[in-house]
Order: structure tokens, then sequence, then C-alpha cells
């Protein structure tokens, strides 16, 4: 039998109700919500103040749910068995958005109740990620949109953004390090 805390019930709800979450990941704090909603998602780019033409990422909980949004080959899918979950964002087509799979028990909970999550750094655009909540508080705090909910998981071990491989092609590529 699964035990469901309160905060995982309560943040589902939220992000089935269209709310934007400040939560802690297995790198930093990132902006989540349900990437079925598109007002949602649209939130999310006032917040951070990120351009339209940059794709956001998807958090997706395993293999199965990646391959509802694209053709998964073999060499790619043996990629993917490798390198998730963790700190490995994907590229699979050019022009869609790329698919990472949280090393985080409580994200992955949530996508089992949600589904897939538009997901990037807590930040304002140009801005460094950051592990430490009250950074998150302060990129927000004075701004005209504001995330509806911060999860404090108190400060992350230091840590980078994800990288970000290219699986387009033949070779696996490194985009970010």
């Amino acid at each position: 039998m699964e035990v469901i805390s309160p905060i995982l019930q309560k943040a589902a709800s939220a992000i089935k109700s269209g709310l934007i979450l400040v939560c802690p990941t297995d790198t930093v704090y990132g902006l989540i919500a349900d990437a079925t909603n598109k007002k949602a998602v649209a939130r999310i780019y006032q917040i951070k103040k990120r351009s339209k033409h940059k794709l956001l990422p998807l958090f997706v909980k395993d293999i199965r749910m990646a391959k509802k949004f694209y053709r998964i080959n073999p060499a790619q899918e043996e990629f993917l068995k490798n390198n998730w979950p963790g700190p490995v964002t994907v590229v699979f087509k050019k022009g869609k958005p790329a698919l990472r799979m949280p090393d985080d028990k409580f994200l992955l909970a949530l996508m089992k109740r949600v589904g897939p999550l538009a997901e990037t750094s807590a930040n304002i655009s140009g801005q460094p990620a950051t592990t430490k909540v009250q950074e998150v508080i302060e990129y927000f705090k004075d701004q005209k949109y504001q995330p509806d909910i911060i999860l404090n998981g108190g400060d992350l071990k230091s840590t980078k953004p994800s990288r970000v491989i290219d699986l387009t092609g033949s070779k696996p590529i490194i985009l970010r390090k």
C-alpha cells in the first residue's frame, strides 16, 4: 500500500488546477506546471520572463512516458536506460521540447498522479539557476508575475543544471555540460 504525503496530495491538486510551483529537483530549484495545460505553461514564460522561442523542457516519469512524445529508437532507448533517472536532458527532435527524467522520488510520484511536467530553473531568464530557496524567493519577490506556491526543500546540495544531450543524429552530442 502506497502512503501519499499531504504535501504530494496538495502539490498534485495545485498542478491539476493550473498553478505554478517552485519545487526542489535533483539539480536546482525548478518552476513546474502541468505540461498539458497551455495557460499554465504560458504563465511559466511570464514568471521567468523567458522568450517564447525558447522551449520549456518536460519532466517525464519513465521511458514509457517519453515514448508518448517521441518515437525512440533502440540506440536512444539504450542511452536513456544508462542515463535516466538523472541530470540529463535529451533533445529528440529539433524545435520540439527536450525531455528529462529527474532522479527525485517526489517529482516521480507527482508525475505518476498528474502526468508530464513543463519545467525550467526557478529564476528570471539571464539569472543563474540556484540550489538555495532564499535566492528563489528573492528572484520573484518584487516581480509582477510570481509562482503560486514555493515548496521549501531547504538548500539543496550544490550542483549544476542538467547536461543537455542531442540525440537527433547517429551519435549523442553534448549541448550543455
